[in-house]
């Protein structure tokens, strides 16, 4: 989502604002701006457009001088994308940066009418901003004012606040969406995200929830509600810059699905080899689950479909898979021995946390699935299991699908083990296959080309299907998914046996369908499914598993997938629906690592 980066220190901080900001693009965005002290005053310039454009504006500018300042690059949600909607907002006397959705902003925008303000855009953020300056004119201090507004502002929010008649200190407090406060022999930062720093530093303290940070050049203090100071210790991250830059691939997500072999084995191998010859993973700390509802959003939604089909094959546990944003809005059944799995890059999207919560208040065991370390969904959740994916910084995931997946499967086998549907031999078979898929991984990164062939015939159409059964019909979801993220081709996902229910009507000469087989069970009922769009017009590409036996001619063309074992089969059929997405966006001159209107970490409902 939206990225904000602070700093108060040695100099040049319109500089390290502009590195940082260039560090969080990833994150999706439509405009970007700074705020900073300079002459005595407190200056904002801002502007909608990628990032080069505000960086045009500081061209001819010196800002050895300039100490401190904010940095906002937007996702717009309230307003429209332009130059007056980008943040930073405020006026003369403050101006402040925000992540989040202020729900209440139509009551805060009729009480700051009523007290003499005006309005120049049309966002949320600038009423929270004006709302920290009114309460300061008459609270006369920074961080009651701050405080106070925390209370009344109804949503969510991550905010960095300069007043200009406090230079060169920079405010910072949050709720529901992820802030951290980092030191560095440079000076002092904020940040939404901690790649916007580390080339400065790899040390960072989450801002609690109902805590105040506030930066000065040489320290940072953590304030309570009361006054009071609170004392923290700084975490580390283990990874730095190298691993969040291109490394002489032309595109992060190329460059990650490259890495999606070494990120499963980081995932899976050490977690067998720990603890072999019976792995422990710490599940639930409570018996074993009566019912399972993996509850995501998007990518780690389709993860969560294959982690339905290896839980219920392997441990035989009923799993319910629901999108996080419906979940909490229905009423969902949750009864004592269920367990709520949360599936979560970025340990932050917003509507997971929200389902989490929910699960929680309920008196529900909840299990997180996340890749950032201390995120707020892995600190509420009652356990937690990092994937170890590294950064990840293309907006259309690849290998954190791959890792949730992997991670998955491990939990389906000591699902398996521990509910004696799983003989300690076939748990020993299990884990040593799944140990070994990163070379199958690798194996199939060598259709490349053959991939991006077919990405090049259809980059001409304007609708494409992808179809399968079983899990690979979960399979296509997530190809479908991909190839519209990044190329902005309408394309569906259907179980194949279902396009004759309506969906068929579609399919006219040269329809571009995508057909995945990879259970030999599923392969006949498949092999019909294709042949009824191909005597309707459709040119079908097949990926199948090897060894599975053809009907000659079935398809316009047939790629094969390395032969291992079908429950496995998903961790190498996604690479070419990953590859294809990647190289039919790039033919059509698309921007792979930054889609249009979406955002890497999604911290509004």
């Amino acid at each position: 989502m939206c990225g904000i980066i602070g700093f108060t220190g040695g100099g040049n901080a319109i500089h390290k604002l502009l590195d940082g900001l260039e560090a969080l693009e990833y994150r999706g965005y439509d405009s970007s701006g700074v705020a900073y002290f300079a002459d005595g005053a407190l200056k904002c310039v801002k502007t909608k457009g990628r990032l080069s454009s505000l960086r045009e504006r500081f061209a001819e500018t010196d800002d050895s001088a300039v100490l401190s300042g904010i940095g906002h690059t937007r996702w717009a949600t309230h307003g429209e994308v332009s130059d007056r909607n980008s943040h930073p907002h405020g006026n003369s006397r403050v101006y402040g940066v925000h992540n989040g959705i202020v729900e209440n902003y139509t009551e805060l925008s009729a009480y700051l009418s009523r007290r003499g303000y005006s309005f120049e855009s049309d966002t949320d953020t600038e009423r929270a901003i004006l709302l920290i300056d009114c309460l300061y004119q008459s609270l006369k201090d920074p961080v009651k004012a701050m405080m106070q507004a925390s209370s009344m502002i109804k949503g969510s929010f991550a905010l960095g606040v300069v007043f200009a008649d406090i230079p060169n200190t920079v405010f910072a407090m949050r709720r529901d969406s992820p802030l951290l406060a980092c030191p560095s022999d440079e000076g002092m930062f904020i940040a939404s995200d901690i790649s916007a720093v580390l080339r400065y530093t790899r040390r960072f303290a989450i801002i609690e929830e109902g805590e105040l940070a506030v930066l000065t050049h040489n320290s940072i203090r953590f304030i309570l509600p009361d006054g009071s100071a609170r004392e923290k210790e700084y975490e580390s991250v283990t990874w730095d810059t190298s691993a969040a830059e291109r490394g002489g691939f032309p595109h992060f997500m190329l460059k990650e699905i490259f890495e999606e072999a070494e990120a499963v084995s980081r995932t899976i191998s050490g977690r067998i080899r720990e603890m072999h010859p019976s792995f422990e993973i710490p599940l639930f700390e409570m018996e074993i689950p009566k019912r399972i509802h993996i509850i995501a959003c998007g990518t780690a939604m389709h993860a969560g479909l294959m982690g339905k089909y290896a839980i219920e094959k392997l441990a035989r546990i009923p799993v319910n898979v629901e999108i996080a944003s419906e979940f909490r809005y229905r009423d969902p059944i949750l009864e004592k021995g269920d367990v709520v799995l949360i599936i979560s890059q970025s340990g932050e999207t917003a509507d997971t946390l929200a389902a989490l919560r929910l699960a929680k208040e309920r008196s529900v065991h909840t299990l997180a699935i996340v890749n950032v370390v201390g995120s707020t969904i892995a600190r509420e959740a009652d356990s937690v299991l990092y994937t170890r994916a590294g950064p990840e910084i293309a907006v259309a995931s690849t290998k954190a699908y791959s890792v949730q997946v992997a991670l998955l499967y491990l939990i389906a086998i000591r699902l398996g083990e521990a509910s004696g549907k799983l003989s300690p031999c076939k748990t020993e078979q299990l884990c040593r296959e799944l140990e070994n898929m990163p070379e199958y991984i690798e194996e199939t990164l060598n259709i490349r080309e053959r991939c991006k062939a077919v990405a090049e015939r259809c980059s001409a159409h304007h609708s494409i299907f992808f179809i399968g059964r079983g899990q690979d019909h979960a399979l296509c979801m997530e190809a479908a998914l991909k190839l519209k993220e990044i190329s902005y081709i309408h394309c569906e996902a259907y179980a194949a046996g279902e396009m004759k229910h309506g969906t068929i009507s579609l399919i006219e000469n040269g329809t571009p369908v995508f057909a995945f087989a990879t259970e030999e069970a599923l392969l006949d009922k498949t092999v019909n499914n294709i042949r009824e769009v191909t005597s309707r017009g459709a040119s079908v590409t097949l990926f199948v598993r090897a060894g599975l036996k053809l009907p000659q001619g079935i398809a316009d063309e047939v790629i094969e997938l390395p032969c291992v074992r079908e429950l496995f089969m998903p961790l190498c059929a996604v690479l070419p629906a990953q590859l294809i997405a990647y190289y039919t966006a790039l033919t059509l001159g698309c921007d792979v690592d930054k889609p249009r209107n979406l955002a890497k970490s999604v911290t509004v409902e």
